[in-house]
């Protein structure tokens, strides 16, 4: 059974704060669904950034976080 238990990160990109929500992968009515996660900017810089550049940050996060279960490279400090 998949685990319950989100995982919560905060993650530097070009100066700017965000707070990283990644929900595991659960069991729904078609199989197994998720991962998923979520980005929260720290102030209004940071959400004007990830405005700007959402296809920069899905990538990144998908490549940096969702391919490891989560788990980071080491550092939490996320720079492009």
């Amino acid at each position: 059974m998949p685990s319950t238990k989100t995982i919560k990160k905060t993650i530097t990109v070009s100066k700017n704060k965000f707070n990283l929500e990644i929900y595991p992968a659960r069991e729904g009515c078609s199989g197994t669904e998720g991962p998923y996660w979520e980005i929260f900017p720290h102030d209004y810089h940071a959400a004007l950034y990830a405005f700007s550049n959402k296809d920069k940050l899905n990538k990144l996060i998908e490549n940096r976080f969702m391919n490891h279960g989560g788990e980071d490279d080491g550092s939490n400090k996320t720079r492009d």
